[in-house]
């Protein structure tokens, strides 16, 4: 009787060790599309990612960059004072979205040239992305707004 019980309770520490296995597995494979890992423009040109992968990239957008193409296509430039990369984006802008302002794209960089699936804008005059502060705050270019 002794050796059942201890061989029921080995079977069911395995069992949930299985499935705890399976579901942690699970869970992995669906946030794999999920998880979009913040870069600074520097970062992206010192260590340029593939073009299958999918980033944040903020900074300020560069003053007289904004370009309107056709339609909804719009390009310009996103610096953190000490690299730019040009932005591609078709879609409709935030409200927010200005020169000299603070913005978050995600997309993927292809042939030099970030594509951006989405942009966030500031949300008022003193609002900036945390990355993007932490970004400028390395480059020595940010500087506290006054109250």
């Amino acid at each position: 009787m002794k050796g059942l019980k201890k061989q029921r309770r080995i079977q069911v520490i395995l069992v949930a060790v299985v499935a705890l296995i399976a579901s942690t597995a699970l869970i992995g494979y669906a946030m794999r599309d999920g998880i979009n890992f913040f870069r600074s423009p520097s970062q992206v040109i010192a260590e340029p990612p593939g073009p299958t992968e999918v980033f944040r990239i903020g900074g300020l957008v560069e003053e007289g960059s904004i370009t309107r193409g056709q339609g909804e296509q719009i390009s310009f430039r996103v610096t953190d004072g000490g690299a730019v990369v040009p932005v591609t984006f078709t879609g409709v802008l935030p409200d927010l979205f200005e020169e000299n302002q603070g913005m978050v794209g995600t997309g993927r960089y292809v042939n030099g040239v970030f594509q951006a699936s989405e942009i966030l804008a500031k949300h008022d005059e003193t609002y900036m992305p945390k990355e993007v502060i932490d970004a400028l705050k390395e480059q020595g270019v940010y500087q506290e707004a006054d109250s």
